[in-house]
Order: C-alpha cells, then structure tokens, then sequence
C-alpha cells in the first residue's frame, strides 16, 4: 500500500520574490551592458535585500562597476569633456555633467557651447546664479544661442525668472525678430 506525501506549504515571502525579480532585471541590464542601470539596481540589492540575493548582487555589482569604469574613456581635450559632459546631461546625472563640462571650461574658457551646456546644467539643478552666468557668457560669445535657449525645454525652470526674459530679449529689438528693410 503506498502512501502519499502531503507537502507542506511555505508562505511566500513578498520582499524576497520582489528581490529576485529586481536582481533578474539587473541581470537584464548587465547582458544589455546598460552597466550604470545594472549596477543602481545591484547596489539597492546589496544594501537592503535578502542575504542570499544581495551576496549574488555583490557579485554582479563589481563586474558591472569595473565595466563601467573601464567603458568610459578617459577625456583629455576640453572638446572630450564637453561631449562626456553634454552626455551625462542628456541622462540627467546633473552632478557629473556640470563636473565634465566646468573641467571643459577652464581648458578652454571661450567656448560658447560649453558655457551654453554648463547654463542648462546649472538651470535643470536648480542653481539659478550659475545657470544665468554661463547663458549670459554663452550668449555674449555668440549671440544666436539667445534665440536657442527660447526653445530649449533645458531651460524651462528658469522661465518665471524675470532676468530669463530680460537675457534673452534683442537690445533694441522687438522681441528677436528685427526687419532688415
């Protein structure tokens, strides 16, 4: 006669298939060699999850770092730290983006569209001082970005600002468009 084995139900635990479920996406994220994603995800695990998944994640954090750091080129020129820096600020990584492109600037100061991106980067951080410091550079090495920064949504925490509006009116003008007849 052969008997038959009940099998005892295990309560889930919520957080730990949430945990597994985040590693799997950082899994994801690392064969996509989206190294940043993947290793934000990784770095959450490690510091709050469960003790089986964070010691996987510490893993696949480290590898996902090492690529990361070796991925990213080393800049040398003002134009390399511009182009690392306008790339950050299209991520948003507000903070490295205004590292990369301070560093482009004091290589080469005269550059309009490293002043032009250190302006959107210092407006989108909510540094109202330094964002119409480097606009008002930018624009008075090359008058055209005032047009620009009308339409540029990098910009738009500053539209309220009465010395936006000043910046970027044409002295003399009515409102930028003037005739030439």
């Amino acid at each position: 006669m052969a008997h038959a084995i009940k099998r005892r139900e295990m309560p889930v635990d919520k957080n730990h298939v949430a945990a597994v479920r985040s590693f799997e996406m950082g899994l994801q994220l690392e064969r996509r060699q989206n190294y940043r994603k993947a290793r934000d995800i990784f770095e959450k695990l490690v510091a709050e999850g469960p003790a089986d998944v964070a010691d996987r994640a510490r893993v696949h954090l480290r590898a996902c770092t090492a690529r990361a750091e070796s991925r990213s080129p080393v800049p040398r020129t003002a134009g390399e730290y511009h182009v690392m820096g306008v790339a950050e600020l299209n991520r948003r990584e507000l903070d490295r983006a205004v590292e990369y492109l301070s560093k482009a600037r004091k290589l080469q100061p005269k550059r309009e569209e490293i002043r032009y991106a250190l302006a959107a980067a210092h407006a989108l951080r909510g540094d109202r001082d330094a964002a119409f410091e480097h606009l008002q550079a930018a624009i008075a090495l090359r008058p055209q970005n005032r047009f620009q920064a009308r339409h540029d949504a990098d910009f738009q925490p500053l539209a309220g600002d009465p010395r936006f509006a000043s910046l970027l009116s044409v002295p003399g003008g009515d409102g930028g468009y003037r005739s030439r007849l």
